[in-house]
């Protein structure tokens, strides 16, 4: 099979997926308030904040919330003694295509009153950001880099926000999106030509290769200031880093456009 035409390959890299106008994520039918004692408190509490609320497999139990009050919402449900969510079991997003928004999925859990709540918000394509709410819930942390890293959505706030699964220089966009190719961007020549040229610095840190001693050539170690000067000058844009050309950092639209936003990609 040919390969693709390198410019077609990245084509929506840059604009990344079109908004449809008036396009909606669905949602369930609205379900009895009374039947979780978590909704009427926080209808009580936020009013036209809590936008939907539903029920699905029998007893899942997920509300819809607006994203700019998204991490308030969040921090009462977990600090409020009636609620007490103490536990963010997961925390993920969903793509629906079609230009529909994306929605970001918090599943909480409270180990004082033995009930789970599982809260949405959306984003919407042209502006892919949200709060981290890694101040409320440590577990965030690794979860939030997990999402950037597939969807592209920003976290606010977050205290290192990189990717965590695709190396730090990968030029194809975020994977679990809808406008990603099934098959990557590149063709599958191009995408083997560039993990065979990768280096060992593109799936370690320098810590890392220091500890293992693979930043040497030497069976001793190198020293970790040596190991980190090591692996700088192969992050310096390189032809040995086949991921690394001029202005591809994916941002957080997915594309090279929305890089300079000031997350570490």
């Amino acid at each position: 099979m040919a390969d693709k035409n390198f410019d077609e390959a990245l084509s929506g890299l840059e604009t990344g997926a079109a908004e449809e106008q008036g396009a909606e994520t669905p949602r369930g039918e609205a379900a009895d308030e009374a039947s979780h004692p978590s909704v009427p408190a926080l209808r009580a509490r936020f009013g036209d904040a809590i936008l939907h609320h539903t029920v699905f497999s029998g007893d899942e139990h997920v509300i819809y919330v607006g994203t700019e009050r998204s991490k308030e919402i969040l921090g009462w449900l977990a600090a409020d003694p009636a609620q007490r969510y103490d536990l963010l079991v997961d925390l993920t997003a969903v793509d629906y295509g079609g230009g529909r928004p994306l929605e970001v999925l918090y599943q909480l859990w409270s180990t004082t009153h033995k009930r789970q709540l599982r809260v949405k918000s959306t984003v919407v394509l042209k502006d892919l950001e949200t709060d981290s709410v890694v101040d409320i819930w440590n577990s965030a942390d690794w979860l939030e880099r997990e999402t950037f890293d597939m969807f592209g959505i920003n976290f606010r706030g977050h205290p290192d926000l990189r990717r965590i699964l695709m190396p730090d220089n990968y030029a194809e966009g975020h994977p679990l999106r809808k406008d990603f190719p099934l098959r990557g961007r590149f063709s599958r020549a191009e995408q083997t030509r560039r993990a065979l040229s990768m280096q060992v610095e593109d799936y370690y840190t320098p810590d890392e290769l220091h500890v293992g001693g693979a930043s040497s050539s030497n069976a001793t170690a190198q020293p970790n200031a040596a190991a980190t000067a090591e692996a700088a000058r192969h992050h310096e844009g390189t032809p040995s880093r086949p991921n690394n050309a001029e202005n591809w950092s994916p941002g957080t639209e997915g594309s090279a456009a929305a890089a300079g936003s000031g997350a570490t990609v």
